[in-house]
């Protein structure tokens, strides 16, 4: 029952159907320089941080990485919006996580704690836009984005929400 990205491995793992509005659930392990992501709303093709969203998981404790900018760190919206510090246990433990999409609102919760809130449409920068088209997408796969380094993930749920009625 777990998923994992190999030491030196790495790649895409991807739904086969695509989500508008949807709650992702799943519980992650890391170790000292795991690097991993989830990719929302992404297509299959190019880079799903940029074509789609990518919601990062790390470990940013370590110095493997140098330092890190706010919208590097766990849980953030990849190079858009910076998701609050301090919700993860000590490397080694069980994580909970919960992505919820819906619209242009997107939350990412941290064992019980909220630490991104975010609406795109308050994303008007052009430079990012630019930089990251897929912020405008409204539907896609779902999946992790393995880099070369150790992660592990169990108990992976996708709940599917209807649509909005604004």
């Amino acid at each position: 029952g777990i998923l994992f990205c190999q030491r030196g491995g790495g790649g895409n793992l991807f739904t086969e159907k695509e989500y508008t509005n949807f709650v992702f659930r799943f519980e992650f392990k890391l170790e000292s320089g795991s690097n991993n992501g989830v990719g929302i709303r992404a297509p299959y093709e190019g880079d799903a941080a940029y074509m789609g969203m990518e919601i990062q998981v790390l470990d940013d404790t370590t110095k493997k990485y140098g330092p890190l900018k706010p919208e590097q760190m766990h849980g953030s919206i990849y190079g858009v919006i910076a998701a609050k510090p301090g919700s993860q246990k000590p490397l080694g433990q069980w994580n909970t996580e919960e992505i919820t999409a819906r619209g242009r609102h997107i939350k990412v919760v941290v064992n019980g704690k909220t630490i991104v809130d975010a609406n795109l449409d308050e994303v008007t920068d052009p430079a990012t836009l630019q930089k990251h088209p897929g912020l405008l997408r409204s539907s896609g796969h779902i999946g992790f984005l393995g880099h070369t380094e150790y992660a592990e993930f169990r108990n992976v749920r996708i709940k599917e929400l209807p649509a909005d009625r604004n």
